[in-house]
């Protein structure tokens, strides 16, 4: 029986959600085929042992390398920053401990959604115009496109992308920090916000149209990359929020999307594309607008570690083709590498 370890919670803006996604794992988990050891971190990095994920009762780990050697393999459901952007990677590549999920350099640069754009620019994957900003010494730069450092001019945004916007840390996940703006003075209490989050900031052109969403699962060096069928957004706000995520039930998913099946293919093929840009392994789960004039397809992100609560789009991606949440949880262990 194979010794797993679920880490989750974390110090990031995300830690609450990642208890939720850690519990739906543990109950999806089957309990005949691995020795299951959850794994708490708290707000203030502290490490625990405890027996189900959101339980109050914890035990510190003294030793949390000795503790994480003694375990055959680790599934990091963990969110947003130290969880999703290379850094436990990293760690647990040192201690030799084979893991779920993208690698150092994929995890990393699909957190920093400013140089994701770049790289999908270079596999020329569509996405909305945007510009990027740089909060230095408490003065704002924009990084144009030949990442130099231009002084940021509100009014240069406005002439090279269109009202409405959307501001947005480039290292932050589940819609945190996220404002639409609609005019100059909002971009710039927008800029101002999102900095608290991150000194990297994106500003992209809105899209007027469906928000829709692909998952991808990697059989590593025994199989295919498997992309799975599309899912649609209806989100009870202007846009997906935390909020709207996670707190308001009028926000729906439909799955699959109620878009023409040539276009679900033309999904598939470019999130399996950006999979592959960045160098993913594992899982992603690749977001995307589908424009409302034109049906243009433009990719928003790529998440390398999605939800997994209970109303989270990555498992009813793939139930929707027939592989259930235990038999998913199955393939990704078995994916697990160092």
């Amino acid at each position: 029986m194979k010794k797993l370890g679920v880490i989750f919670g974390g110090t990031s803006t995300e830690h609450d959600v990642s208890i939720m996604s850690a519990k739906s794992v543990i109950e999806n988990l089957d309990n005949q085929k691995y020795e299951i050891y959850p794994i708490y971190i708290d707000k203030q990095g502290k490490w625990f042992k405890q027996s189900r994920a959101g339980e109050e009762i914890k035990e510190e780990i003294e030793n949390v390398v000795q503790y994480l050697k003694k375990l055959d393999v680790i599934f990091p459901v963990l969110h947003g920053k130290y969880g999703e952007d290379g850094t436990i990677q990293g760690m647990l590549e040192i201690l030799g401990i084979p893991y779920v999920g993208c690698k150092v350099l994929a995890s990393s640069v699909g957190m920093d959604k400013a140089y994701t754009k770049i790289i999908f620019e270079k596999a020329k994957i569509p996405q909305a115009p945007y510009v990027y900003v740089q909060k230095k010494n408490n003065t704002y730069k924009i990084i144009n496109d030949n990442l130099e450092e231009e002084k940021l001019d509100l009014e240069q945004i406005a002439s090279k992308l269109k009202f409405p916007m959307f501001v947005k840390p480039a290292n932050s996940g589940s819609s945190v920090g996220v404002k639409k703006v609609k005019n100059i003075e909002e971009l710039e209490m927008a800029i101002q916000y999102a900095s608290e989050y991150d000194r990297k900031i994106l500003v992209e052109q809105g899209i007027d149209g469906k928000e829709v969403e692909c998952a991808i699962l990697d059989g590593g060096e025994k199989g295919e990359i498997l992309a799975s069928t599309v899912g649609e957004i209806l989100s009870a706000e202007e846009f997906y929020s935390f909020d709207a995520k996670y707190n308001m039930p009028d926000s729906k998913t439909i799955v699959p999307a109620n878009i023409e099946k040539e276009k679900i293919e033309e999904i598939r093929k470019l999130a399996a594309k950006a999979f592959n840009a960045i160098d993913g392994s594992g899982l992603s789960r690749v977001d995307f607008f589908i424009e409302k004039n034109t049906n243009k397809v433009y990719i928003n992100e790529i998440n390398t570690m999605p939800g997994f609560t209970k109303i989270s789009m990555y498992p009813k991606l793939f139930e929707a083709i027939g592989i259930s949440y235990t038999q998913l949880l199955d393939k990704l262990i078995e994916s697990a590498s160092i």
